[in-house]
């Protein structure tokens, strides 16, 4: 057993093994047993996949299935990057694959000349759903398509001025209802705190691009999220400290395990104490059948717990490969 296994009463490996979902086996044997798999591409061909890219319109998207409760919100784009993220995240299609490439442009078309993805919040800037677009795009292999560059250079111009990010709307006393009737995008007021909702949601897209990640300003907003780990937010979106243990897979909020993935890719070990504690945290909810005893808030696939094990054993193999 290598030395992150030894970190838990039940060995992991063979948890993963046992869900017969062909695609967590790939990831397992890949990411977490050093063994040699077959090309990427041999995921593309099951089941999961064929079933949502089906439903895919001719132009990239796909069809939000459910009420439309918000006129001025473009649920469309909101479905096409959470299926993207699932093609992506769970079956490793990337921009080799044509419909990964018009789901991709389906989405740069909502990029405005500023370089935020615009529509999701109506006219107003959202420093959560764009950088949640980019990381994914960014994992599908745009790391270097301009455009991302464009919107990541954007959210280094939007922070405020401790360093974080925070929903610009908010940050002048705006909800979303209020912000939905406003015509033009609210600049935000940098005076007013950081939210470490949005901040850890924009550092998963630096962390996800190789040149962003090593930025000195992305690795600032890592030491704020990582002062706010299980505290309450400044702002009303998924203000309660019971958020960082609500948990999704792909990730789609701050929760502690995307905001522990962030970090590590931003430079940050095990030795800073609250990354080492937030770890003991997890550690201490794993159960006897290898599982964790976690709160999963969206998503019907019956496999998702075993995809936060997954992740939740990633992130201890690249902590304590670091000694």
């Amino acid at each position: 057993m290598d030395s992150w296994q030894d970190e838990f009463k039940v060995d992991p490996v063979p948890t993963l093994l046992s869900t017969g979902n062909d695609a967590i086996t790939y990831f397992t044997l890949r990411d977490l047993c050093h063994r040699k798999v077959a090309p990427i591409e041999t995921l593309w061909e099951l089941p999961g996949v064929k079933k949502l890219l089906k439903k895919q319109e001719n132009d990239g998207s796909w069809s939000y299935p459910g009420n439309r409760a918000m006129k001025h919100q473009d649920y469309d784009q909101y479905q096409t990057y959470l299926n993207l993220a699932e093609l992506v995240e769970k079956y490793g299609l990337n921009r080799g694959h044509e419909s990964i490439q018009k789901a991709a442009e389906f989405l740069f078309q909502y990029q405005t000349t500023e370089g935020d993805f615009r529509g999701i919040y109506g006219n107003q800037y959202s420093t959560t759903y764009s950088p949640a677009i980019m990381e994914i795009l960014i994992k599908a292999g745009y790391e270097d398509d301009p455009r991302i560059s464009k919107g990541l250079d954007w959210l280094l111009s939007i922070r405020q001025d401790d360093g974080g990010w925070a929903l610009p709307f908010r940050t002048v006393g705006k909800n979303l209802k209020e912000a939905f009737e406003i015509s033009k995008p609210l600049e935000p007021d940098r005076s007013k705190p950081f939210s470490h909702m949005a901040t850890g949601t924009v550092l998963r897209a630096f962390a996800s691009h190789p040149k962003y990640r090593r930025h000195d300003e992305a690795k600032k907003a890592g030491e704020l999220l990582i002062s706010r780990f299980f505290k309450s937010d400044k702002y009303p979106d998924r203000r309660s400290k019971d958020h960082w243990e609500r948990f999704t897979f792909p990730f789609m909020y701050t929760d502690i395990v995307s905001a522990l993935d962030s970090l590590y890719y931003l430079g940050f070990n095990k030795g800073n104490p609250e990354i080492g504690g937030a770890l003991e945290f997890l550690k201490d909810k794993q159960n006897e059948k290898g599982t964790f005893n976690l709160k999963i808030t969206r998503g019907s696939d019956k496999h998702l717990p075993y995809w936060m094990c997954l992740a939740i054993y990633r992130l201890f193999k690249r902590y304590y490969s670091l000694g």
